[in-house]
Order: structure tokens, then C-alpha cells, then sequence
């Protein structure tokens, strides 16, 4: 296991259907491979459904709801792709409040 992230959290921001699940779990592995711990932010509320293309793919347990996030807590962000997951977090307030926050940082 590499050491470039040294323990830090790194942010992954997803809807609560939408996400690429490759898009999602790649990033998600390379964090924890380099030392880092991944959580998953949404305003879903228990998990989320990621996609395959356009079929239904695994789901995945939501660690912190969108409202609870502080961009303090994160030496990152990632956003998975997919079609409708950056499609329906632009529509979230919170989420998208969020997102400019690590800008503003």
C-alpha cells in the first residue's frame, strides 16, 4: 500500500442514483491503495444506486449526508461521472454549496 495520502480523507460526492460505479469504486481504491480513507457524501440517506451504463449496478452505504459535510474535514473531492450524477447534484443547494466551498479553500 503507498503512503501519498498518509491517512488524509478525501470526499466522494454522489446523488442518490446515477453515479458510474466504475467511476466511483476506481478512485475509491486508488485512495485507499495511497494511504487514504474515502467517504462517501450524498443527500441520499442510507446508500446509493450506482449504474453500469444504463443498468442497475451495486449500491454503496452513504457515510455522511450531504448536510452534515464540512469541506474542513477533506483533503479532497472527487466527483464520480456518469451522466445523471453531476446532472441531478447541480439541482442539490447543499451539494452544490459544497462543491464551492473547496473552491473558495
Amino acid at each position: 500500500m503507498g503512503s501519498a495520502l498518509k491517512s488524509a480523507t478525501v470526499a466522494f460526492l454522489a446523488a442518490a442514483e446515477g453515479a458510474e460505479q466504475a467511476e466511483l469504486q476506481q478512485p475509491w481504491r486508488a485512495v485507499i491503495e495511497q494511504g487514504g480513507r474515502p467517504v462517501l457524501i450524498s443527500p441520499a440517506k442510507d446508500k446509493i444506486q450506482m449504474f453500469e451504463h444504463l443498468d442497475r449496478g451495486e449500491t454503496q452505504a452513504v457515510d455522511v449526508q450531504i448536510i452534515d459535510a464540512r469541506t474542513s474535514d477533506y483533503v479532497g473531492l472527487v466527483l464520480p461521472g456518469g451522466v445523471a450524477n453531476p446532472d441531478q447534484l447541480r439541482t442539490i443547494r447543499s451539494a452544490v454549496a459544497f462543491v464551492r466551498s473547496f473552491f473558495d479553500a
